[in-house]
């Protein structure tokens, strides 16, 4: 694989590489998708992961500029968003 080539998340050739799990985490996952699964699973977790961490930038981003949000703001537009009263909405 070209080393030089950007690809973003989820696309490219695939590339084999070594990773270590504790037995517990690695039991877990077979117990999900099978053994033939875990190589598809580790990928889905990544891709999210980066999608968390590069939301977790852009909010961390905005609070610099704006400031933190108003909880009581968020939590209006929660129960908005998920039809419930305020204070009704998941654990943020």
């Amino acid at each position: 694989m070209d080393e030089d080539t950007d690809f973003p998340p989820g696309d490219g050739p695939s590339s084999g590489i070594s990773v270590s799990l504790t037995a517990g985490t690695l039991h877990a996952i077979r117990e999900r998708v099978g053994k033939r699964g875990v190589s598809a699973y580790l990928e889905r977790a990544a891709q999210r992961q980066i999608e968390r961490d590069n939301l977790d930038e852009l909010i961390a981003g905005f609070e610099e500029v704006h400031g933190p949000a108003d909880p009581e703001a968020v939590e209006a537009k929660r129960a908005r968003l998920t039809g419930g009263a305020p204070g009704k909405g998941a654990a943020a």
